[in-house]
C-alpha cells in the first residue's frame, strides 16, 4: 500500500502543528488519536511499537506488513544501540525513531512516500515523546488501579478475618504494615447505606498512604451493594488522620440518599456480633427521619439460655452434620441468614454450588430451609455451638432438652416478654398480628396481606414500622427474623416443629415442616 503525500510541504508550521497537537492531548487523546492527528499533518502512515515489539497502535493506512520487516532495525532501537535510523522498504521511505530512556524502548515508525521535510520530522518527534507520555501515564493508571484492587482485596481479607472472629489471622494478612485497626481493644461497626457508586469514590477518598482507613477500615459489603462495612477503633490513643464516625455522620447529614447504623462498641473479636447490631440499626436509621441510628435492641436469644443445656440440644441436632464437608456447614451457616445468591457473592461461589451445600445439608438433616421456622432453629443451634466456652461449664455433659423446654425456660420466656413488648402494645396490635401473620406465611408478603386483609404495599410498611420498634432488621438479612419466630415461640405465639424438640436426629419431609 503507498504512503499518502505530504499535505503542502507542512507548510501551516512547526509552532501552530506543535499548538494542535497539544490541544488535542489536553482533550485526552489517545495514542492511536495522535498518529491519526499527525498522519493527516504529515500524509505519512505511522505505527507505534511498544515495548514487547508488538504494533499498539497505528493509522488506519500503516503497511502492517512493513512491521515484521523491520524487525531487526526495531530490536537495535528498542535495544538502545540507535536513537533514530531510516531505511527503504519498496517504494516506502520508513523513518524509525526510539522514546524514553528504559529499555525495551518503544519505537515511532514513519512510512512515506518521500523523504519528510525538516518540520514535519521535527514535529513527528514532538509527538512520538507525546505519544511515550500517554502510553506511559495509561501503565502508571493501570498500575494505580492494580494497586487499588489488591489494597481492596486485603482490606476484605482482613475484615472476613475479624468477623470470624480471628484477629491472629487479619494480622497474618498485613504482614509488617498492621493497621491501627488491629491494635484496638474495642471496635464499633458503622454500616452505611449509600448509592452503589458512591462506595469507591468514598472508599479512595478517605484512604490514607498504608492502604487502610486510619484507625478504621472502608469495605464494600459483597452481598449488599448499596452498603459499606466501616469498623472503626474506639481507642482514644490510635487517632488516625480523620475520625471516621465523625465522617460517616456528616456523610449522611449531607446526603438524603445516605443512611447509617451503628454497633455498640465491643471487642475487636466480636467484630462478626457488633457488625450483627449495625445490619439491625441501619434497619431502624432508614426509617427514621434523621437516617442515623446507634443499636439499642437486647441481646439475641443465644445469649440468654442457660448456656450448659442450650449447647447439648445444639450438639444433638447438629449431629447429622457431622457427616458432610466442613465446606457445606460453613455455606449453610450463612445461608439461614443471607440469600444463597449473596453467599454466592461473598465466598465466590456460584449459585449453584451454595444450593448443592444447602441441599446437602438438607438431606443430611431432614429439613427445608426454605421454611423460616427451621432456619431460625438452624441458625440457633449453628450460633450457640459458635460461642466461647463457659469456663463454670464443668463435669459431664449435660442431658440433651427438647427446644420447646429451652423455649419455656424462664431466661428465654424473659427476653421474649420485653422483645414483643413493643408490638404488644395496645397502639401496635396490627402491627402485632401482621408479624405474627409474616411468619406463618413464611415471610411472603403477598400471603401476609391475603391473611390479614391488608395490601401488600400496607404489610411492607407495617414490617418497616415494627423493624423500627423492635430495633431489629426484618426485611434485608434473616437474622432479625430469627429472633421474632424464636420471641414468638417462647412466648407461645408459635410452637416449634416436633423434630426440632426432641434434639435428637429426626429425618422428615418438607410438607411436614410446612405444617
Amino acid at each position: 500500500m503507498g504512503a499518502r503525500g505530504h499535505t503542502d510541504g507542512i507548510g501551516i508550521g512547526f509552532d501552530a502543528g506543535v499548538d494542535g497537537l497539544m490541544r488535542l492531548v489536553r482533550r485526552q487523546g489517545t495514542p492511536a488519536q495522535v498518529l491519526e492527528w499527525l498522519g493527516r499533518r504529515t500524509g505519512a502512515h505511522l505505527a507505534w511499537i511498544g515495548r514487547t515489539g508488538a504494533v499498539e497502535a497505528a493509522t488506519a493506512g500503516f503497511p502492517r506488513q512493513a512491521a515484521g520487516a523491520l524487525t531487526e532495525q526495531v530490536e537495535r532501537l528498542a535495544g538502545g544501540r540507535l536513537a533514530a535510523a531510516t531505511t527503504r522498504l519498496g517504494e516506502l521511505e520508513v523513518r524509525l525513531e526510539a522514546f524514553g530512556g528504559q529499555e525495551p524502548r518503544p519505537v515511532l515508525v514513519t512510512a512515506s512516500a518521500s523523504p519528510l521535510p525538516r518540520e514535519a520530522a521535527a514535529l513527528t518527534s514532538q509527538a512520538g515523546g507525546l505519544v511515550d507520555l500517554l502510553t506511559r501515564a495509561s501503565e502508571a493508571e493501570g498500575a494505580t488501579h492494580g494497586y487499588e484492587a489488591k489494597a481492596a482485596q486485603l482490606r476484605f481479607a482482613v475484615l472476613t478475618a475479624l468477623l470470624a472472629g480471628d484477629v491472629t489471622m487479619a494480622r497474618r494478612m498485613t504482614t509488617g504494615d498492621v493497621p491501627p485497626l488491629l491494635d484496638a481493644q474495642r471496635v464499633r461497626v458503622h454500616l452505611l447505606h449509600c448509592p452503589p457508586a458512591d462506595r469507591d469514590r468514598l472508599t479512595r477518598t478517605y484512604l490514607d498512604p498504608s492502604g487502610y482507613h486510619g484507625p478504621g477500615l472502608m469495605v464494600n459489603c459483597p452481598v449488599f451493594r448499596e452498603q459499606l462495612i466501616c469498623p472503626v477503633a474506639e481507642d482514644p490513643e490510635l487517632g488516625g488522620r480523620f475520625r471516621q464516625g465523625e465522617v460517616l455522620r456528616r456523610l449522611v447529614a449531607e446526603n438524603p440518599a445516605y443512611a447509617l447504623g451503628v454497633s455498640r462498641p465491643h471487642p475487636l473479636a466480636a467484630t462478626g456480633a457488633a457488625y450483627g447490631e449495625a445490619v439491625h440499626a441501619l434497619a431502624v436509621a432508614r426509617n427514621s427521619p434523621g437516617r442515623l441510628a446507634a443499636y439499642r435492641g437486647r441481646p439475641s436469644l443465644v445469649h440468654v439460655l442457660p448456656h450448659r443445656p442450650a449447647l447439648a440440644w445444639a450438639r444433638a441436632h447438629l449431629e447429622p452434620l457431622q457427616e458432610v464437608p466442613q465446606s457445606t456447614v460453613d455455606v449453610v451457616r450463612l445461608a439461614v441468614t443471607f440469600s444463597r445468591s449473596g453467599v454466592a457473592r461473598l465466598l465466590h461461589l456460584s449459585r449453584t454450588t451454595v444450593t448443592a451445600h444447602c441441599r446437602r445439608a438438607e438431606e443430611a438433616l431432614g429439613i427445608d430451609l426454605g421454611e423460616v421456622r427451621t432456619r431460625a432453629t438452624l441458625d440457633l443451634a449453628l450460633s450457640l455451638t459458635a460461642l466461647q466456652p463457659d469456663p463454670a461449664d464443668t463435669g459431664r455433659p449435660a442431658v440433651s432438652p427438647q427446644l420447646g423446654e429451652l423455649m419455656r425456660s424462664a431466661p428465654a420466656t424473659a427476653w421474649a416478654e420485653p422483645f414483643l413488648r413493643p408490638l404488644r402494645d395496645t397502639r401496635q396490635r396490627d402491627l402485632y398480628r401482621t408479624v405474627e401473620a409474616w411468619i406463618d406465611a413464611n415471610t411472603d408478603a403477598q400471603r401476609t396481606a391475603a391473611r390479614v386483609g391488608l395490601s401488600r404495599n400496607t404489610v411492607r410498611a407495617h414490617l418497616r414500622a415494627a423493624e423500627r420498634l423492635l430495633n431489629r432488621d426484618l426485611l434485608t438479612t434473616g437474622s432479625g427474623i430469627h429472633d421474632v419466630v424464636h420471641a414468638l415461640r417462647a412466648a407461645g405465639g408459635q410452637r416449634a416443629h416436633p423434630a426440632a424438640e426432641s434434639g435428637r436426629r429426626a429425618r422428615w419431609s418438607p410438607a411436614d415442616v410446612a405444617s
